[in-house]
This record gives structure tokens, C-alpha cells and sequence, in this order.
């Protein structure tokens, strides 16, 4: 009786707090949207979906579960498949700590951490609950031994579709990725995460539970419709412009740890301000070593050190507006602690053949319509601050990495430039799952030196921070479906230029393709088309594109088979840039005259250092040979 009681109280309040919310939205004009529901399960179903990764031998998997009764036990069991039998390795207590939200909403996690796993070999394993709950996955072997490593990408959940997703999960079952990475916005009910995150997990828990997944918690995950971190302090305005979380940090934390507990663990565990952790790492996929930033924790806030030039503070469409001066010394991006990251992670090529940033945005402002109206300049990219911005591409690109992030609302594939056009690497802006604010790639005027034949702007521009950047491919939404309310029930989000990405890394060619696949497309089809555009495909040493001053002697190395070169200039010290070759044989491009060290050797014990290596004027120049 007293079950059925509260049920009733808690349907009044919600039916009480719907009502409310229907007569506001009616006044504004603005349709309705019902707030979540978290369903109500049998015991033999309390847990949701669980997301894992390995690194260095250390398995980590976070658990999610359903609200749980009082009388269900609150720990949790992880067994693996061996001998014909189930055998348990772990227990985990199931944390429900409180969101801090006022309304008793709590996290119901569990983390397992196991040390010394055994990743050379797809192990079967069950999260059990109880007597009656059996959760099931696979964790699988390090893929080191596959030529090619296949990453899909994703960005913006919203939830003006929350029904299953049925397409992707096909679509994605049929690329069978090594990695899944969703760069934010898996949660669009800002105060409801769990609701949201439950949700989540029961449209894209199928293929999650088979995989490593990182999820990078952005901006409407924590409850805000922008995110200028600053650090981690509090801000005081909903929308977050002035800089920092408008929630509470205890809710921070709780959408953090349900979205991020997985990942190895923190590069640099030190909390911002309110004491909100960090969680920015690396991860190794079968030789493809990524760096998981956050680009959102430690951007400054426009408002306090930017004036007004738009209809809000981070919109930008003043046509007297001058890009040099909102590029003002007080704002960051990644912060110094993220730079020294990117340095340190950047040198170390242990395990790595390749490496890869991924980010919840990508270093560029790209769009210039926003869902029908045109804008100068959108401060909430990471085209701003653009000090900051050529920062982060300058140590990314010391590593030849490609960069993988979300968030704008608009697939692209850019080559981005520092200095000039094309010096530093590509990024590959993944498109929305739901593209509920379509955004386009609209230039006035043609590209400089254009890179396709199938797209009208693609080529050299200047972005709305005058940052160069190369556009070599762009998936703009249907020009009649823009404003036309109808897709919002109809659910057509490939015309709105919704969809998946994919990466492949390619070990044996040290190459790199991009796909970007419509919803709606059936990839299994003989006949299934890419968005215009794609598949882009890249090399490797494309992603520091700088153009060489002079050279060093070409390398010729026996006795280490793909040896890691790293150029230091001994002036100032600085790692120039640091590679894994593929042969034996390289000429070390530098970008002034000068005396160089380097270091050749298998990325973990085994090194020789070559000092004062003089700059030559042609790379067809002297041989060094080196043998180990």
C-alpha cells in the first residue's frame, strides 16, 4: 500500500510539474516536450548498460543501474567465461550518491577495477545483480595485431528524438569498430541526467557493452546550452557565458562519473575550483594512442573580458567586429595543464603507432548559419580564444595527430594552419545523431586553391577568428528541411544532415580515411553513398603539413623494425616533433637552420641520441646510418 501510495504522489507531482511547464511553454509559443520517465524494471533487469576500456592491463567498467529498491543489495559482482564455467573476479559497491539537484535524484554506479588483465584474448563476461540479474558483454583483445583500426564517432543525442535507434546500432554492428566515441551531448534533459543517461543506454548500451567507449560529457550533459568551464568555478547565469558550471558541482560530478569512470585513469587527478575532477587521459587502441582532452573545463567565459556584439555574448554579428581584439591575453582554452599533457603524452610512444586527439569540439569556427540566421563569429567554438586555439593545434601536431571531436552541429573534415594555411594537422568534426540545430558551411565567397570538385567551398578561408583553416569537406543540411517543423515528428534527420563518422587507421600505410554516413543509409548496401564529400583520406605525416626550412640527414636505421625519430633543436630544447616510421629509412624535415638532436629508438627502453646534427639546404643530401 505504501508502494502504491508514493507511486501516486510522485505521478501527481510530475503530472503537476507537466502541466506547469505545458502552460509556460504555451505562452511562449513554443511546443511541449513531456519530461523523462525512468521505467519502472523486474529485478532481473536493474542494470542498464556498463561501459569499459583497458589500458596498461588495467581493466575499468562502470556500471549503470536503474533506481533500486531498499531492499536490493547494493554491491555487484563481475565474472568471466573460463573453463566451461562463470568465475568471479571482482565486486563493486553500487554508489547512489545524490546529484545534488533538490529533487533526491541519485547516481546508482558501480566501477570495477581489475589489474593485471589479460588483453591478448576476447573474454566473455556477466555483471551480476542479485540472484536474478545477469548483465553480459565481451571485453575484447587488444586489436595490436589488426592492420586496421576502426574508431566510429559520434555527437549530440538531442532529445527531440528519443526513440531507439535501430539504424545506427545496424550500421555500426556492420562497420564493427574497435572504439566507440561519443564527444558529448549524450544527454539533452539538463537536469535529468540520469533519466537522460538511462535512455541513452538503452538505445546505444547493444553496441557499447561489446566495446571500449569514451563518452566526453559537454555542455547539455551538465545542464547548460554552452560551456565555458573557466577553470571550474561557478557560474551565475544559466546559459554560461560569464564562465564556469551553473549546477551544482555535486551534479557535475555525478554526470561526470557516470559518463567518464570508465576511462583510464587521469593523466593529472588534481580538481578544479568546487573541487569538480578531470578525467583528460590517453587510451591505447591496438596501436592507436589517443588523447582524451577536455576542451570545455579550463575555456575562459566571453562575457566579462569580451563586449557585446550580438543578439547574446557569444554570438558575434557586429560587421565592425575586429578578430585581433577578442583575442585578449585573459583567455584560455586548454590551460596549461592540458598543453603539458599534450607535450609529455605527444613524446611518449610506447605500445603507439599512430596517435589521435579526441575533443569534444574541433579548433575551428565553421558555421555560418545557425538554424537559418547567419553569424559573423560564435565564441563558444574553439576557433576562440585563437592564441589559445594555435596552442593547442602547435603541440597536437608535434605528434602527427588527427583530430576527432563533435558539437558543432556540422560534419567537416579541415586542415587546419597556424602560422599559414595547412601547417598544422586535420580535424574530422563528427555529425550530429539528432541534428536538432542545423548549422551550415556558407562562405560568401569561393576558397583559395579548392581541394574538391564535388563541393562548392571547399579550399583556403579565413574562419570567424580569421584562424586558417582548409575546408576539404562539409555536410550542410537540406535548405528545405531547415526551418520546416515537420522532420521534428517525422524523424528526418539524414536530410538534416544527421549521422555517424568513421575513422580508419591504417597501420601498414601509416594512412587515414574518413567516412561520414547519413542516418537513414543502410551501410551494408552495395549502393549506400557517404555525405558529398566523403571518404577523405590522409596520410599520417599530413598532419603536421609545416613546410620544411631545410632538412637533416636522411636515417638509415637497422636492427629496430618501425623505429620511433624524435628532432630536438638544441637552442631552445624543444621537441620539434616525435613519429613512428614505417621502414627504415627517413629525412627529418626542420623548420630552421640550425643544430638538431635525435633520438631514434623503440619508444620504451631502447634509444640512441645523435647531438649536433647541422641543417642541410636539400633533403636529397648526407646518410647517417644508425644500427641497434
Amino acid at each position: 500500500m505504501k508502494k502504491i501510495i508514493c507511486l501516486l504522489v510522485t505521478f501527481s507531482v510530475l503530472f503537476g510539474s507537466l502541466q506547469a511547464v505545458e502552460k509556460k511553454q504555451k505562452k511562449k509559443g513554443k511546443k511541449t516536450r513531456a519530461p523523462l520517465v525512468i521505467p519502472a524494471v523486474s529485478a532481473d533487469k536493474q542494470i542498464c548498460f556498463a561501459l569499459y576500456t583497458v589500458q596498461d592491463s588495467v581493466l575499468k567498467m562502470n556500471v549503470q543501474f536503474y533506481p533500486l529498491p531498499d531492499e536490493a543489495p547494493r554491491v555487484t559482482y563481475l565474472e568471466i567465461e573460463g573453463g566451461g564455467q562463470w568465475n568471479r573476479i571482482s565486486e563493486a559497491s553500487i554508489l547512489d550518491n545524490d546529484y545534488g539537484m533538490g529533487d533526491g535524484t541519485k547516481s546508482w554506479t558501480a566501477l570495477f577495477r581489475v589489474v593485471n588483465w589479460d588483453h591478448s584474448k576476447n573474454w566473455n563476461y556477466r555483471v551480476v545483480h542479485g540472484n536474478t540479474c545477469f548483465y553480459t558483454g565481451i571485453v575484447r583483445c587488444d586489436p595490436k595485431d589488426k592492420n586496421e583500426i576502426v574508431v566510429a564517432g559520434f555527437t549530440g543525442n538531442s532529445n527531440r528524438d528519443r526513440g531507439m535507434k535501430p539504424d545506427i546500432i545496424h550500421n555500426i554492428k556492420a562497420h564493427d569498430p574497435d572504439l566507440l566515441f561519443f564527444s558529448g551531448d549524450q544527454s539533452y534533459d539538463h537536469k535529468q541526467h540520469l533519466a537522460a543517461w538511462l535512455l541513452f543506454g538503452r538505445q546505444f548500451g547493444e553496441i557499447i557493452k561489446d566495446r571500449p567507449t569514451i563518452c566526453l560529457p559537454d555542455d547539455h550533459d551538465v545542464g547548460q546550452g554552452n560551456l565555458w568551464g573557466h577553470g571550474g568555478r561557478k557560474s551565475k547565469v544559466s546559459a554560461g557565458h560569464d564562465g564556469g558550471y551553473f549546477h551544482p558541482a555535486q551534479y557535475v560530478n555525478e554526470v561526470q562519473r557516470a559518463q567518464t569512470a570508465n576511462l583510464p585513469d587521469a593523466y593529472y587527478s588534481t580538481p578544479v575550483e568546487q573541487n569538480i575532477g578531470v578525467y583528460y587521459t590517453s587510451l591505447n587502441v591496438g596501436g592507436i594512442d589517443f588523447a582524451i582532452i577536455e576542451d570545455r573545463k579550463f575555456k575562459t567565459g566571453p562575457s566579462e573580458i569580451i563586449p557585446k556584439m550580438g543578439p547574446r555574448p557569444d554570438h558575434i554579428n557586429d560587421p565592425k567586429y575586429d578578430p585581433k581584439k577578442v583575442d585578449v591575453p585573459e583567455a584560455r582554452l586548454l590551460g596549461e595543464r592540458q598543453l603539458k599533457f599534450l607535450n609529455e603524452w605527444g613524446k611518449d610512444w610506447k605500445g603507439a603507432e599512430m596517435k589521435a586527439v579526441l575533443s569534444q569540439s574541433v579548433f575551428a569556427n565553421a558555421a555560418h548559419i545557425h538554424h537559418g540566421k547567419r553569424l559573423i563569429a560564435d565564441l563558444d567554438s574553439n576557433g576562440w580564444p585563437q592564441t589559445g586555439r594555435n596552442k593547442a593545434i602547435d603541440e597536437i601536431r608535434k605528434s602527427f595527430s588527427l583530430m576527432i571531436g563533435g558539437d558543432q552541429h556540422l560534419a567537416t573534415v579541415i586542415h587546419h594552419g597556424v602560422d599559414e594555411w595547412n601547417d598544422g594537422g586535420f580535424s574530422f568534426c563528427v555529425p550530429s545523431i539528432v541534428n536538432f540545430y542545423p548549422r551550415k558551411w556558407s562562405p560568401l565567397e569561393k576558397g583559395v586553391n579548392p581541394v574538391s570538385d564535388k563541393l562548392d567551398h571547399t579550399g583556403q578561408f579565413l574562419d570567424g577568428f580569421h584562424n586558417n583553416v582548409t575546408m576539404y569537406a562539409y555536410a550542410n543540411p537540406d535548405e528545405n528541411e531547415i526551418m520546416n517543423d515537420k522532420w521534428r515528428e517525422d524523424g528526418i534527420w539524414g536530410k538534416l544532415a544527421a549521422g555517424h563518422g568513421i575513422i580508419r587507421f591504417n597501420k601498414g600505410k601509416r594512412s587515414i580515411s574518413m567516412e561520414c554516413w547519413p542516418r537513414g543509409s543502410n551501410v551494408t548496401k552495395p549502393d549506400a553513398k557517404q555525405f558529398v564529400g566523403w571518404p577523405v583520406n590522409i596520410t599520417q605525416e599530413d598532419n603536421y603539413g609545416r613546410k620544411a626550412s631545410a632538412w637533416l640527414p636522411m636515417l638509415n636505421i637497422s636492427g629496430i623494425i618501425d623505429p620511433v625519430v624524435q628532432v630536438i633543436e638544441e637552442g631552445s630544447q624543444e621537441t620539434i616533433y616525435s613519429i613512428r616510421i614505417k621502414g627504415n629509412t627517413f629525412t627529418p624535415k626542420v623548420f630552421k637552420i640550425g643544430s638538431y638532436t635525435v633520438r631514434i629508438g623503440d619508444g620504451d627502453k631502447l634509444w640512441k641520441e645523435l647531438k649536433g646534427i647541422g641543417s642541410i639546404d636539400s633533403k636529397m643530401g648526407k646518410t647517417i646510418d644508425v644500427k641497434f
